[in-house]
């Protein structure tokens, strides 16, 4: 993983400390949000040898789209957000996301 993207909610403090020294307006959720989405974009890269898929979020799940530009899958959250996944349990979200990469690239 990338050592910009946050893991955990004391990578999220520091981000949003270099923010803040930066000048840039940024809240907590969408540090969290970008750095959900990013592992998850992290985790289909290194599974695909490159950057074939894009994950981007469509309210409340994380959509995969392929080359193409067709749904390869889709990842909910296990509570009413991804936001509250990450805060409550950081490692336990990572980890299922790995997994999911897993599923749906094996599921092509």
């Amino acid at each position: 993983m990338s050592v910009e993207i946050p893991e955990n909610m004391e990578d999220v403090a520091m981000q949003l400390a270099q923010h803040k020294v930066r000048g840039e307006q940024v809240d907590e959720t969408t540090v969290i949000q970008n750095a959900v989405r990013d592992i998850l974009q992290a985790f289909f890269d290194e599974a695909l040898e490159g950057h074939y898929d894009d994950v981007n979020w469509d309210e409340n799940d994380l959509v995969v789209t392929d080359v193409m530009g067709n749904e390869a899958g889709r990842v909910h959250p296990q509570s009413d957000s991804f936001v509250n996944d990450f805060k409550t349990d950081a490692d336990s979200l990572i980890e299922r996301l790995e997994e999911e990469t897993a599923r749906i690239v094996g599921g092509r």
